[in-house]
């Protein structure tokens, strides 16, 4: 694959580039010149560039990108509030953004590989269009812990005007401004981060420059005050392409003894592999251990695409139900705590 005339080389081996989508700018990075794609997608607040440790080392016979979704990293930040509230920044938007790029830019049909919200927006793009996504793979995925599904009921109106308050109100964003702080960008990474070597000076700037962008504090108010959307296990029910799922052991937010008992069940996923002393961002934590477990599962699903002669999809699940509906809510004190977590932009 020859470079674009818009692309530039940010690093060896890494083009980045701009792509027009609904009228929006959204940034991408790109490894590879030619095979099968791989697109990869960041987390809750953070950018392509959590990537940075696998983007060449994946693109290996195949063509790797690494997409910034709307409203984080270099892409563009529509303003929330000329939009119903909660339809901007959602996990619908985010998994049709990542279809139309599978669609226009890499060749139709590609293998997926999300961590963390990246993983839940993966298995959304996989649902609206199967055949753009020949596989997922989740990275120590969102199980969505503050879901009113998740959570008692009798916490939910609390929830909500903690929610409103952060969306509506001058307390958002004072408090978005006190977190995005090197300092407190430093202090969420070591809590997130199973090794703590791996939170360096580099790290804590790539997570941090996109939090100080003008539109950030409104991306991220508008993000975290949502409590609705699918679960994961919605999204399974409806996937009709493989999935596979990687965990880090030592993940403070997301355990592993949940992640086991949601997707290690379930028969939608092929694989559950424990990646011990990895936290929630294991793909930066240990790349000599997450690389070659996506490029292994990427080379599975491109096989099966290949017996298909294209993107393809397995069956649905006889009697698969659709997502449930969603709602709003969470204990309060348990909403304050992850959007202290969340302040930040999060790789």
């Amino acid at each position: 694959m020859q470079q674009r005339k818009e692309e530039v080389q940010t690093r060896p081996g890494v083009f980045q580039g701009f792509w027009s989508w609904r009228g929006h700018r959204i940034r991408y990075l790109r490894a590879g010149a030619a095979g099968p794609a791989l697109v990869l997608v960041h987390g809750f607040g953070a950018s392509a560039d959590c990537w940075r440790k696998n983007l060449v080392p994946l693109s290996r016979g195949r063509r790797v990108w690494a997409v910034d979704l709307l409203g984080f990293g270099l892409s563009d930040q529509p303003d929330p509030h000329l939009a119903p509230p909660h339809t901007v920044y959602c996990f619908d938007t985010w998994g049709a953004q990542l279809a139309d790029f599978v669609a226009d830019r890499a060749g139709g049909a590609a293998t997926l590989a999300g961590n963390s919200a990246g993983g839940l927006a993966a298995l959304q793009a996989a649902v609206l269009a199967p055949r753009r996504a020949r596989g997922v793979l989740l990275l120590d995925c969102a199980l969505r812990r503050l879901h009113p599904r998740r959570t008692p009921a009798a916490a939910r109106p609390l929830v909500a005007a903690l929610q409103w308050a952060l969306r509506e109100t001058p307390l958002g964003r004072a408090f978005f401004a006190r977190l995005a702080t090197r300092e407190a960008v430093r202090r969420v990474l070591l809590e997130a981060y199973g090794r703590k070597d791996a939170v360096t000076d580099e790290l804590v700037e790539l997570v941090l420059a996109p939090g100080l962008r003008p539109g950030a504090a409104a991306v991220w108010l508008e993000a975290v005050s949502d409590g609705g959307g699918p679960l994961p296990e919605d999204l399974l029910e409806q996937v009709r392409v493989p999935v596979a799922a990687a965990w880090g052991s030592e993940d403070p937010w997301e355990r592993l003894e949940d992640a086991r008992r949601i997707f290690g069940a379930s028969p939608r996923v092929e694989a559950f592999t424990e990646l011990p002393g990895c936290g929630h961002c294991p793909q930066d934590e240990a790349p000599e251990l997450v690389n070659p477990l996506i490029a292994a599962f990427a080379a599975r699903c491109e096989r099966r695409g290949a017996k298909r002669g294209g993107a393809g999809s397995a069956p649905p699940r006889a009697g698969g139900a659709p997502p449930r509906p969603a709602g709003r809510g969470a204990a309060a004190a348990a909403a304050a705590a992850a959007a202290a977590r969340a302040a930040v932009p999060l790789p």
